[in-house]
């Protein structure tokens, strides 16, 4: 049988609402201010000193999280985790104004991610059983918590989605494979609106698994403000942080016949694996994630305005990373690397991102890799932005996230 060939122009995908929860604030007006003040939104976390061998004490933490937004019936099976997806979906659906009776229709689907579930819920219910060889107390809610696709699966029940529902659960890729799963299910006609995205909690053992690898920073635990140091040559590792973010995505014509505000379109998606080590960045694979998506998006490198670097402030991530970078732009394009601003934020870092892609292409300005004073000279020459906000009228913009298991995404939205 002959393959058809699929058109992709009749399927476009439009970004209609944005929501999250962030180290930079809880809004578009917060996170754009926390930019243009070069404002960190690293702390000292002072429990973690009882620790023993815990070398990190710092993270990016959201504040102002009011969880009893959400119903009790529905924040019941929720850890924090889910909390900040939910938050962050309903925060997303208000601004896209979609009537609920289209969300709980067959016509909407979920596609979000998340490292794993809640580390809270899932440390609670294991230390009970372990220390107290008892179910005695144990609720079945808990592990609802802290069940892989908590965040997909509580975002489905609390917006009561009909359409299909994909968890993405792929470490520091589960956002951004999160909202191109869902442009790709858009494009299929899977449905004409996702609900997108990714989430991450905060706990200990995410500083403590990447402390065990010798990958976090620890240089700065009193001056917070001074790490992660993306690309510099006194950045000393990453530092953990939470967040939620939702985009919307829904078929542009769809969007356009009941008069929708359209921040973006997505134009581009690649999704590839380095096949080669688990921990350690390899530029091959990066840079076939980059050219997938310049492929899928049919454009060349040189119609790139911004690149949103992953840049996790560990040595090899930022090599391999601006070699990839480099060889495919040289130092052409501008690239900002945020997480210089509010750390590692793991599964909602694919989505914080891109919101801050699709705000700066919208609002006409470029933001500074915050703490990079130095470039690394081990690292490839590529176009860092520092120092003050620049004024741009980029209008399209690349956002590059990559993950253990050599897992690499690469997006591209449109400006409108």
């Amino acid at each position: 049988m002959e393959k058809v060939k699929f058109m992709k122009a009749e399927r476009r995908v439009a970004v209609t609402g944005i929501g999250f929860r962030s180290p930079l604030g809880n809004n578009l007006t917060e996170l754009k201010d926390s930019l243009f003040n070069n404002r960190s939104g690293i702390r000292i976390i002072p429990e973690w000193e009882n620790m023993e061998n815990l070398d990190t004490r710092v993270a990016g933490i959201c504040a102002n999280i009011n969880e009893m937004l959400i119903e009790r019936k529905y924040r019941r099976s929720m850890g924090r985790i889910s909390i900040l997806a939910a938050l962050s979906c309903m925060d997303a659906i208000a601004d896209s104004g979609i009537e609920n009776a289209l969300i709980e229709s067959q016509e909407c689907g979920v596609s979000f991610g998340s490292t794993a579930g809640s580390s809270d819920a899932m440390q609670n219910f294991i230390e009970q059983i372990i220390t107290q060889q008892s179910l005695k107390g144990l609720q079945s809610s808990t592990y609802l918590k802290f069940m892989s696709h908590t965040c997909a699966s509580n975002i489905a029940m609390m917006f009561r989605v009909k359409g299909p529902v994909i968890a993405s659960c792929t470490a520091c890729t589960s956002g951004s494979q999160g909202i191109g799963f869902g442009y790709e299910a858009i494009q299929r006609g899977n449905a004409n609106i996702m609900l997108t995205g990714g989430a991450e909690e905060m706990h200990i053992m995410d500083a403590a698994i990447f402390d065990i690898m010798h990958a976090t920073s620890t240089k700065y635990n009193d001056q917070p403000d001074l790490t992660p140091r993306p690309f510099d040559s006194k950045r000393d590792g990453l530092v953990v942080g939470e967040g939620g973010g939702c985009l919307i995505l829904e078929e542009f014509k769809h969007a356009k016949k009941r008069g929708a505000k359209i921040y973006a379109e997505v134009i581009g998606y690649g999704n590839t694996c380095d096949g080669s080590h688990l921990t350690n960045p390899n530029p091959d694979g990066m840079l076939a994630a980059m050219k997938q998506s310049l492929k899928d998006a049919e454009l060349s490198p040189d119609d790139i305005g911004h690149l949103n670097a992953h840049a996790t402030a560990t040595e090899a991530g930022d090599i391999a990373e601006s070699k990839a970078t480099y060889t495919l732009f040289k130092d052409k394009v501008p690239v900002t690397a945020f997480k210089g601003y509010m750390g590692h934020t793991l599964g909602a870092c694919g989505a914080l991102e891109s919101i801050i892609t699709i705000n700066m292409m919208n609002d006409g300005y470029i933001a500074s890799t915050r703490n990079l004073t130095e470039p690394d000279p081990e690292c490839a020459p590529i176009n860092h932005v520092t120092g003050e906000v620049r004024d741009s009228g980029f209008s399209i913009g690349m956002n590059n996230n990559f993950a253990f298991g050599g897992i690499n995404t690469s997006l591209i939205f449109k400006k409108i």
